[in-house]
């Protein structure tokens, strides 16, 4: 699933239709789109001119000059793709006055919604990741009983952190997976906070990770992949100290650790 990096990278390269008029919207999907119909939606947007675009947490938020927003999640396998041919996953098209910005999604766990006001569901969610503060993450912290991992992926927590970088963070801090958060002292906290800071930047300056099948709106493939210290190398040698990598399930998730580097 792509997580903040991924989406960061996606509206940074989509950027460029803010104050392009939409000329047209076809919707072929009604899966991915919710809570309207597709001949009302395509009247609402047309017409319409994006102001911004912008992430909030994984989701697009873009901005429109009549005050509603289109919002978009790309669930596991959604992308955005400027121009090109539709194809056979392809669930719905922007045509803007100078562009056309496609909706491929071939597992349909992705979603496309039009709102009046901001969705008060996503304006409950956590803090952003790169401005919190340090004493706000901590007391938020301080305040959970339950696993670091779990709680990383929760989103009301964090917003926008996923599997991928919940497991490099917690590598470059030492911290077990399995970690209660009533264990984790606050100089161990820091060390969590600052590697959550540092990985995500890393990996938006990146382009992201492309595992799977992730791309930015022009196509491009991400990177950061290659800088994977523990995700997704079960039984590889740890970069650290050689112990190989081992995986464990944490909430429904797998889990990449380092078993002599990350302490509980």
């Amino acid at each position: 699933m792509p997580e903040l990096p991924e989406v960061e990278t996606v509206v940074r390269s989509i950027r460029h239709l803010v104050g392009r008029r939409i000329a047209g919207a076809e919707f072929r999907n009604l899966r991915i789109l919710r809570g309207g119909d597709p001949d009302r939606m395509a009247a609402r947007l047309t017409g319409r001119r994006l102001q911004s675009v912008k992430r909030y947490g994984k989701f697009i938020v873009a901005s429109l000059d009549d005050g509603a927003y289109l919002m978009l999640h790309l669930g596991m396998t959604g992308k955005l793709l400027l121009g090109g041919a539709p194809g056979k996953h392809t669930h719905a098209i922007l045509t803007f006055d100078k562009g056309v910005l496609l909706f491929d999604d071939s597992r349909q766990f992705g979603c496309i919604e039009y709102h009046e006001t901001f969705p008060e569901r996503v304006a409950r969610l956590g803090p952003e990741p790169l401005e919190v503060s340090f004493e706000d993450f901590w007391n938020g912290l301080a305040r959970r009983r339950t696993r670091i991992k779990a709680l990383l992926l929760n989103q009301t927590f964090l917003r926008g952190v996923g599997n991928i970088y919940a497991d490099e963070a917690l590598f470059r801090a030492g911290i077990h997976p399995q970690a209660l958060t009533s264990r984790i002292r606050k100089d161990r906290a820091r060390k969590l906070y600052d590697a959550i800071v540092a990985v995500l930047t890393e990996a938006i300056d990146a382009g992201g990770s492309s595992i799977s099948d992730y791309v930015d709106a022009e196509g491009r493939k991400g990177f950061f992949q290659i800088h994977h210290r523990v995700y997704g190398r079960t039984g590889e040698p740890c970069v650290a100290c050689g112990t190989p990598i081992r995986r464990v399930i944490v909430t429904q998730r797998s889990s990449h650790f380092c078993p002599k580097c990350q302490k509980r």
